[in-house]
Formats: structure tokens, sequence, C-alpha cells
């Protein structure tokens, strides 16, 4: 797909902070893109630097192969939608949308036809003669969007644009923000720290820690094959296993061995040896909760625990598992009626049970105050122990 924003080696600092460092990142025409990441991390410095209100220190910016990164804000194909709305609050609704019209010396047949259509593309033509202050916030965010929209950029930046806004109205307003994308068709650069957000909006997602891109791809793939700790943790909650391969089978499987738990068998998509570190990310929702213990099945773990806390949440519930001398979080989906069967509850004997599939090993781990640090590279070697089908299960139980 064709490229229509482009950052190069870009980097950035505002006295000791390092807001870029040294990101290379391309957007694609048509899609919604969003920028990832904590309070902090640099994602508004990037759209700042394509909307033209910060310069970069070293790199270029580039919109449709073009070198946009000294040219002033008015003279790029790109508008901005900002958290606070920023609506001229003396003037209407159709005025607030004719402003970078009338600027840009439009006729005033040809504006009215171009906000006629926005109003409509909004769904405020009856309110096209109030003032914003006698707006909802999610008229006002329409409103600030379609004013950006009107002049029809090559790219329409969003700044936080739903962070004003309750929950429930968030999330009627990402529907719209979707809608309106599908009907002008341009691209998309969304800036936002609420990974729900992020997940249910986007084509693709950079997610962004200090300055850096960790990891860019669909959300399916940030979710379920994360790169490293950091996008684990920060993309859902997730559980992490830390130690060491004890064998690695024919079958491209491995027991870890981690620390204060029993041997767990996982995919071996790392192709790494015996003896190698393993960083291995659960989710919780992958993970099976139950009274009794299963009949053994192959690939699957199986291990008992003791529940030291649950906590309700309507359409699932947490729990808090140990086992042996670590906790681990279990979500249990409700997909029956709850009141018709009898709860886990808090310190209860249980078994915890998932495939070796639902385990992902990360490429780099974060510990504690420290940089990223890679795995072995990919092993060469012959892989010739053998593990049995129900392996996990007989660990667990050894």
């Amino acid at each position: 797909m064709e490229t229509v924003l482009e950052f190069c080696d870009v980097s950035k600092r505002f006295g000791p902070i390092v807001a870029a460092d040294h990101v290379s990142l391309s957007v694609r025409r048509g899609e919604i893109f969003s920028l990832l990441g904590p309070s902090g991390c640099g994602k508004t410095t990037l759209l700042r630097m394509v909307a033209g209100f910060e310069r970069p220190d070293s790199g270029r910016v580039l919109l449709n192969g073009v070198d946009i990164t000294d040219l002033p804000p008015n003279e790029r194909q790109a508008n901005t939608v900002f958290q606070n709305y920023a609506l001229f609050p003396h003037l209407t609704v159709r005025e607030n949308i004719a402003y970078g019209l009338r600027i840009a010396r439009w006729s005033k047949p040809r504006i009215d036809d171009a906000v006629d259509r926005m109003l409509a593309m909004i769904q405020l033509r009856d309110h096209a003669h109030k003032r914003p202050a006698l707006l909802s916030g999610g008229q006002k965010q329409r409103v600030a969007i379609a004013r950006a929209l009107v002049l029809q950029p090559q790219v329409l930046l969003l700044d936080e644009p739903l962070a004003a806004l309750d929950l429930k109205l968030r999330q009627r307003m990402l529907i719209e923000l979707d809608v309106i994308h599908d009907e002008v068709g341009i691209t998309f650069l969304y800036v936002t720290h609420d990974q729900g957000e992020a997940m249910s909006l986007s084509d693709r997602i950079g997610v962004m820690n200090a300055g850096r891109i960790e990891q860019v791809g669909t959300p399916v793939e940030v979710y379920e094959a994360p790169e490293s700790s950091f996008v684990a943790a920060f993309i859902g909650d997730t559980n992490f296993f830390e130690g060491a391969v004890a064998e690695v089978t024919a079958a491209d499987y491995l027991v870890l061995r981690p620390e204060g738990f029993p041997e767990v068998v996982c995919y071996n998509d790392k192709r790494l040896r015996p003896g190698d570190p393993v960083h291995l990310s659960v989710r919780p929702e992958k993970f099976r909760i139950q009274r009794e213990r299963p009949a053994a099945q192959p690939l699957h773990n199986c291990l008992p625990g003791v529940v030291e806390d649950v906590i309700y949440l309507g359409d699932r519930t947490k729990y808090r598992v140990r086992i042996e001398d670590t906790f681990i979080t279990v979500y249990r989906q409700h997909n029956r009626f709850l009141l018709d069967e009898r709860p886990i509850t808090f310190r209860e004997t249980v078994w915890i049970t998932w495939h070796a599939d639902d385990g992902y090993i990360l490429a780099q781990y974060r510990a504690a105050d420290e940089e990223l640090l890679p795995l072995p590279a990919e092993s060469t070697g012959e892989l010739t122990p053998n593990l049995p089908a129900d392996a996990a299960t007989a660990k667990a139980e050894g």
C-alpha cells in the first residue's frame, strides 16, 4: 500500500528529555494509524512535527514524498483536531467550519456547499447557527473534526480527541470517527494513551515508549504477538514467566523452567535451545480455571493453585491465583447466567490450564530500570530431546 506520511530517522529533545529517539515510521494512505503510549512517551511530539508546530533536531518528515520539515503549518496538507476542540466561541457552528475556507479565500457559493456537506456528514444541520457554548462535548468534537476536514487535507491529525468525553460518549464517538473515516477516505494519524481506543479504531498501531517505537502492527499483532515486555504489559494485562529452557522437542515446543513456578510447555517460535533464557507472556483470558482437575490433553499445561483474590467485573471475574511462589492473573468470562452456578471463591483450590500455543515468547524483555535485553540469536542446532504429550501435566504432578 502507498505511503503517504513518513518519519525518516527523526529525533527531538527538550533539554534532558528525549521526545523522539531516531524514529523511522511509515503511515499508509487511507489508514487509521494510532500512536499509542503513556504520557510523555513522545507521541504528541511526532504529531506536532507533522503539523509544523515542532521541528525535529535531526531527520526529515515527508508527506506524499515531499519534505515538509521546514514548511510553515499553513503550507502543509495536514490539519489537527485538538483535545480541547479549539473552537472559536464567538462564531456559530457554520462559521467555525467555514473559517479555514474563508482564510483560503474560497468563493461564498463554494464555501456554502462545502460547509453544507460537512454539516450533513456530522449530522448537525439543525445546530448550524448555534455557538459552541450551546453544544454538548460530542457535538463540539464533531464540529472540530468537520472544520479540520473541510479543507480536504492529506492527513488528519487527532491529538487525544476523545480525552475530555465520558466513557459512553467516547465509545459512540469512536464509531462515528470510523464512519467519518470511511466516508472521507483520508489518512488519520491518531494519538492516544487509551489502548481501548487504539485497538478498536486503528488499522495499525505504533506503540511508543521513551521516544522510541517499540512495535508497529495491527491490533491483533501487537496484542497476540508483542515484541517486548513493555508492549505486552501496556496492551492489556499479561502474566510474565522468566526462566531457562529445560528441554526442546522435535515438534517445535520447549519446556520452560521458571523461577518459583512449575515447569511448563510453550511453543518455541524463537528456536531457543536448552539453557537459553526465556521470557514468556500469557494473557489472563488464555487460562481456564476450575475446581475439578481436567483430563490430561496433549500440550496443555495443568497446574494446581489457590485463589488469593476475587474481583467481580460484570462481564468476567478476575482471579489472583497462587501457584507455588508465583501469583498469576486469570480472567473467567461470564458466558452463562452466573446466579445459576456456584462461583469459585477466595482460598479455594483450583486447577489452571492453558495450551502451549497460548503463551508467547518475547523477543525482548525489560526488567525494572533496565534496557531492553534481546533473546539469543536464532539457533541452528539439532533439536533432539522429546517431550511426552502429557508432559506438562506430568511435571505439574511431580
